[in-house]
């Protein structure tokens, strides 16, 4: 990826309306749940915090093409204001696609013009990487929320046709040890980070163990025919509370058609792949797993002193499969990035030492930091350069509709 900030700038604006182009006109205003939005809001948002946090305080002479997108395209930075509710974006019929493309267009316009008169603002640099970072997380979430939205109709509509499969077996799981110790964990070097990757810092780690690839859905599976979601042993309090009121049986997308496994994908409804990672578990689910096959989540300082061994992220949106495949190879670890998101047991909250930023871009982090878990890696519909060893995903134990997965994780004896 470029270094130049206008072109990798121009580039990932135009990546998102290119995922855009499958969609029907009756797509883009899709919201099946509060905690997705439609496409449509997606593509405006991101545009609107490139208006918000660059075009109006640096941009001389900037004019908002209409003041009412502060408020309709605001997510929940109360810093800068009133949002529109959450679980209405669906319900905005207006502004069109079509000026909603045009808004895009003139807030592109103003960043080339802002990038003239600032070459070197460092400040404004710096504030448009974190709007490129913040649209290609968005477009992660373009696709989760896509599925999720298109899962809701008895139809089972294809986002886009499926590629030709890819045949592989998984390997039977290898264990990885790691001494512990002393370690630094954080982000470190002159890459882009977010602000709750810092700082860097020391942990103290017992020796453990991980999985060299991430849990399967026969292996899941295997979990479900023993009972799992039947016996409150394995379960967390708040787990078990979860799976009794929510009638949990299998993962979110998990389909039965005539006795036969079946999973809804972006590819519509596909036949469940045995040696592919289960995707779409809670981390309540991902935790239970765990407990069952003797082992546990890893904490988030395991996950990336392993991941610091290992090459970066090659997988990823990139090769076009939209739903993770089967690991290759039984050597080194493997799916670490570009097939799930794994959850770790670490509680979503700050390194020591960490401080937000005093303005409204300091809610990007750190007032999400109580109640969440943390999650490492990369999915499918990451891009492979967007995801590192220190980057720190974080939902609510509940959650299901990301790309989440499991890799497994044990302690080792100390005597």
């Amino acid at each position: 990826m470029t270094d130049n900030i206008q072109e990798l700038y121009l580039h990932t604006r135009r990546r998102s309306e290119a995922f855009c182009e499958p969609l029907y006109p009756e797509d883009y205003g899709l919201q099946a749940a509060p905690f997705t939005s439609p496409p449509k809001w997606h593509l405006a948002h991101t545009t609107w915090f490139f208006e918000t946090f660059l075009l109006k305080p640096f941009l001389r002479d900037y004019q908002s093409p209409d003041p009412h997108y502060e408020v309709l395209f605001n997510s929940y930075y109360n810093g800068i204001g009133a949002q529109h509710p959450r679980d209405q974006r669906g319900l905005l019929s207006r502004p069109t696609v079509t000026e909603v493309k045009h808004y895009r267009d003139l807030i592109d316009t103003g960043i080339a013009r802002l990038l003239e008169q600032e070459p070197n603002h460092a400040e404004v640099s710096r504030r448009i990487r974190l709007g490129i970072e913040h649209e290609r997380q968005h477009q992660e979430l373009f696709f989760t929320d896509l599925k999720y939205s298109l899962a809701a109709n008895p139809l089972a509509p294809a986002y886009r046709d499926a590629p030709a499969p890819r045949h592989s077996t998984a390997a039977p799981v290898t264990w990885h040890k790691y001494n512990g110790g002393l370690v630094e964990t954080g982000h470190q070097g002159p890459g882009f980070c977010f602000d709750n990757e810092l700082p860097r810092h020391k942990t103290y780690l017992e020796p453990f163990q991980l999985a060299n690839r991430l849990v399967t859905n026969a292996e899941y599976q295997a979990f479900i025919d023993d009972g799992g979601y039947r016996r409150p042993e394995f379960w967390l309090a708040d787990g078990w509370s979860t799976v009794c009121a929510e009638h949990w049986r299998a993962p979110y997308y998990w389909r039965e058609v005539d006795g036969e496994g079946w999973e809804f994908t972006l590819h519509g409804l596909q036949r469940r792949e045995a040696q592919a990672p289960v995707a779409h578990v809670s981390g309540y689910e991902a935790d239970a797993f765990a407990r069952w096959a003797g082992a546990r989540l890893p904490t988030e300082q395991e996950w990336e002193l392993a991941a610091s061994f290992e090459p970066g992220a090659s997988e990823g949106i990139d090769d076009g499969h939209l739903h993770p495949p089967p690991a290759t190879g039984d050597r080194g670890m493997q799916q670490l990035y570009g097939h799930c998101w794994q959850w770790t047991q670490s509680a979503y909250s700050p390194y020591p030492g960490f401080n937000p930023s005093s303005d409204a871009i300091g809610e990007y982090n750190g007032k999400f930091m109580s109640n969440q878990w943390v999650l490492r890696g990369g999915s499918c519909v990451s891009a492979a350069d967007h995801v590192r060893p220190s980057y720190r995903n974080f939902f609510y134990p509940p959650d299901r509709w990301q790309f989440s997965g499991i890799r497994l994780a044990k302690s080792l004896s100390t005597g």
